[in-house]
């Protein structure tokens, strides 16, 4: 457990620090600047969050939290990837509609 937390906010970043003890050095504007610099270099594709920060004397613990990436759903359908069948013509929907869809087989063994 923390004797002391402290949160911030850096650059949009929501920044928790805990010390396990009173007499820990306070962690800078500065130093927590180049926690999320260093991140940056490398997780360049991702987008930072928060970072929780856990100082034990010269012990630093770095946690960082992410951003959620939205992604659509892709399905092979008819010989096709797609992710929806809103541009599909009459043609490609009736052929959709009439294959055959297999199914898990829910039985009761007894």
């Amino acid at each position: 457990m923390a004797a002391f937390t402290e949160t911030k906010t850096l650059s949009g970043i929501d920044c928790v620090i805990d010390y396990a003890h009173e007499n820990d050095l306070r962690v800078s504007d500065e130093e927590l600047q180049r926690y999320v610099d260093r991140d940056h270099q490398l997780n360049p594709y991702k987008t930072l969050q928060w970072m929780k920060l856990e100082v034990d004397g010269e012990d630093v613990g770095i946690h960082y939290g992410y951003q959620r990436v939205p992604f659509d759903r892709i399905r092979r359908i008819t010989g096709y990837l797609v992710g929806t069948m809103d541009r599909w013509n009459d043609a490609k929907t009736a052929e959709e509609h009439d294959r055959v869809k297999h199914g898990v087989c829910h039985c009761a063994h007894h």
